[in-house]
């Protein structure tokens, strides 16, 4: 099963973001976050996250670019447990149960995004505000062209450091 993790070339998500996801987090699109947005609130910092931010699930952090990589079964539980209690805290769901079901969609989406893509590849997302609502689409960057192999997140079950 594949998902993406933030990724950072430079310093330069911690200037246009307010909240800067952190390096190695797993994300998704975080689209949800824009459903009431009109025209004012796209201003400044805002507006950047809104145009191309990808959403941390871990900081709710928001960052430019996403690499794919694996991620196991029980990894992904923790995520969608983390997304509802967002979702309650933040969005007022009704119930951490209901909040579930939301952040499982949430991340089966982003999953489906990944699973098709190489380990490594970047991936970055392009919003724009339509009279539908916000409309996203997404792009893929071969490593190679992104000086990727610098700044790859890579583990394994048997790295026991921190």
């Amino acid at each position: 099963m594949k998902l993406a993790r933030a990724i950072h070339f430079d310093e330069s998500d911690m200037r246009v973001f307010h909240n800067p996801a952190r390096t190695g987090e797993w994300a998704v699109s975080g689209g949800f976050e824009f459903s009431n947005w009109g025209e004012a609130d796209l201003t400044g910092k805002a507006r950047q996250a809104f145009s191309n931010g990808w959403l941390g699930v871990e900081t709710f952090g928001r960052v430019t670019f996403v690499a794919v990589t694996q991620i196991e079964q029980g990894e992904y539980d923790s995520l969608a447990q983390n997304l509802a209690q967002h979702f309650v805290d933040i969005y007022g769901a009704p119930s951490f149960e209901a909040a579930l079901d939301v952040a499982r969609e949430e991340l089966d989406h982003m999953r489906e995004l990944c699973e098709d893509q190489d380990t490594n590849i970047l991936l970055t997302v392009q919003r724009d505000l339509t009279e539908a609502g916000v409309k996203e689409s997404f792009r893929t960057i071969a490593p190679q062209d992104a000086g990727m192999e610098q700044f790859a997140i890579h583990g394994s079950l048997d790295d026991h450091e921190h």
